[in-house]
């Protein structure tokens, strides 16, 4: 099985993040955007982001689109 392409990457897990970032901003917005550290806030938006995206969305991604990530 050969590495998938960088270019293909960036687009798979764009596919993962954006989605999760409007998704987070939409439900937990409100109470982020209370934070006035812009460090602090995006270090809670990070926390709940990159474990979603490690451990559920790039896997569930790669798994659907393997053939597409092969080529």
């Amino acid at each position: 099985m050969s590495t998938p392409k960088k270019w293909k990457w960036s687009i798979l897990i764009w596919l993962a993040i954006y989605p999760l970032t409007t998704f987070i901003f939409a439900v937990l917005g409100e109470y982020i955007m209370n934070i006035q550290s812009l460090p602090l806030r995006t270090l809670v938006v990070t926390i709940v982001e990159v474990p979603i995206m490690v451990y559920v969305l790039l896997p569930f991604l790669q798994k659907i689109m393997k053939n597409w990530l092969q080529k």
